[in-house]
């Protein structure tokens, strides 16, 4: 029984460390240094004219939406139109942005910010270099087609980067973004769990992740808007919420 315990042990810390791993990945959370937004600012000249909303001052939270667009997306393009709200989405590409060139379009014709969640959602961690790029020029010159306008944002799916992930986005001009908050609605259909999740790690800011892919998700939205601006945030994209800072290729935000 004693000579038993060193094995039990082993396997004990090895699925916990697998458990780690795991939720690391899922919550955003890197290997590498990480910047957050208010340290972006702070090492901006403090006297950078900012267009807009001047986030060292106001209350700010981001909107950000993965691995769309899909048949939910219009509807959430209605709802924050009808808000006045603006947001980020990381658009993925195969199934999505080549199945819906016109909401990809309408997504950028509406003012929001278009990014790159790369073209097949790949664990960048796991692939060599020459896929990583492959990957986010494939999705880099598809939303430039649509749009006429490259993204200089990325996110990693699940949140997974490196060095090697660093150095292929700073040579493609892309500054990595992970996030703060997530209602893992990947895993729910029930709005109102969605929202109250997302409600509950809100903070001043805060990357919001959701996805416009699940049906749950759209219909949470309004809540979560409603609320967030009752507690007196300002909501902006990810460019507005780093300004007078601009996105460093390679460089990786998180709140």
């Amino acid at each position: 029984m004693l000579r038993r315990k060193p094995a039990v042990r082993s396997r004990t810390a090895a699925a916990l460390l697998g458990a780690v791993s795991l939720a690391l990945a899922l919550t955003g959370c890197s290997t590498v240094d990480t910047t957050s937004p208010a340290s972006a600012r702070s090492h901006a000249e403090d006297d950078t004219p900012v267009t807009g909303v001047d986030c060292r001052k106001a209350k700010c939270i981001a909107l950000t939406f993965d691995a769309g667009p899909g048949k939910y997306t219009p509807r959430l393009l209605d709802v924050l139109k009808e808000e006045k709200v603006p947001a980020t989405f990381f658009l993925l590409g195969r199934k999505h942005i080549d199945r819906y060139p016109d909401t990809v379009r309408r997504i950028a014709e509406e003012g929001h910010e278009l990014a790159n969640h790369t073209w097949t959602h790949p664990r960048l961690t796991e692939v060599k270099s020459e896929r990583i790029r492959d990957e986010l020029n494939r999705t880099q010159d598809a939303i430039e087609k649509l749009t006429g306008k490259r993204p200089v944002l990325m996110r990693p799916p699940q949140g997974r980067t490196d060095d090697t992930v660093s150095k292929v986005c700073r040579e493609l001009g892309l500054a990595q973004v992970l996030w703060s908050t997530t209602a893992k609605d990947y895993s729910t259909n029930d709005s109102a769990v969605i929202e109250e999740r997302t409600l509950k790690q809100a903070d001043r800011d805060g990357i919001i992740l959701l996805h416009d892919i699940y049906p749950g998700t759209v219909p949470a939205v309004p809540g979560i808007i409603t609320e967030l601006k009752k507690r007196g945030y300002t909501f902006v994209t990810v460019p507005q919420l780093l300004a007078p800072a601009t996105p460093e290729p390679g460089k990786v935000y998180k709140p």
